[in-house]
């Protein structure tokens, strides 16, 4: 099977959790080393947070942020790949096209962000679409895709299905600019529609989300395309 995944920023915390990331690297590592190819990318967290905060203080733009950004998503992938020991690819490619040199069967490729103006959720969707992946799964810190922010309103109902069409609505009313993306940034989502992307998203909370997802397993959210 050819898989990405995208781990999102809570897997990352200011202060790193070595548990959290062995266990992490040993699950997806077990995936590897069933003959599959993956490719992992690493979102930015409470760490990229802070420094675009201190940044935009000190007076930098949209851009410089984003660049600082990239630079602390690539640390998180550094961490990642020495969490996946021998089963992860020596090198964190750093342009897309890159990434078709690095990956193979019974190897992990993981990355950071690439551009700026782009989110680690676009880098994960354009990673699935050069490598023609089977299935891209997108770790949250939620169970999936809500009515609304379950953080903010206990009622929000989890989503086991919803439409591109749907995502791209609620990311096009929304902010986006450095360190945040509301659920998901308007590009990503519109290359996930052109590729019509197979795509769950899970809780990265317990490994075996995400890799009950690439078993092809019904967990979290489901998204299709009209």
């Amino acid at each position: 099977m050819r898989a990405v995944v995208k781990l999102g920023g809570a897997l990352f915390r200011r202060e790193p959790d070595v548990t959290a990331l062995k266990h992490m690297g040993k699950v997806l590592g077990g995936f590897v080393e069933d003959g599959n190819q993956l490719v992992l990318v690493a979102g930015g967290g409470e760490n990229a947070r802070t420094y675009i905060s201190a940044a935009r203080k000190l007076g930098a733009e949209e851009s410089t942020c984003d660049l600082l950004g990239i630079q602390i998503t690539r640390a998180n992938a550094e961490l990642l790949r020495l969490a996946l020991a021998s089963s992860a690819s020596s090198k964190i490619p750093t342009t897309l096209s890159d990434l078709p040199h690095c990956v193979g069967p019974r190897k992990a490729v993981v990355m950071g962000g690439l551009q700026p103006g782009q989110s680690t959720n676009a880098v994960a969707a354009l990673a699935a679409e050069i490598t023609r992946a089977e299935i891209l799964v997108n770790g949250t810190d939620v169970d999936g895709i809500y009515t609304e922010d379950p953080k903010k309103n206990t009622k929000a109902k989890l989503m086991r299905v919803v439409d591109a069409d749907k995502l791209l609505g609620w990311a096009m009313g929304g902010e986006v600019f450095a360190g945040r993306y509301e659920l998901l940034d308007p590009l990503a989502i519109k290359i996930m529609q052109r590729a019509k992307m197979p795509t769950r998203f899970v809780s990265l909370a317990d490994p075996g989300n995400i890799l009950a997802a690439l078993q092809g397993k019904d967990i979290g959210t489901k998204v299709v395309y009209s």
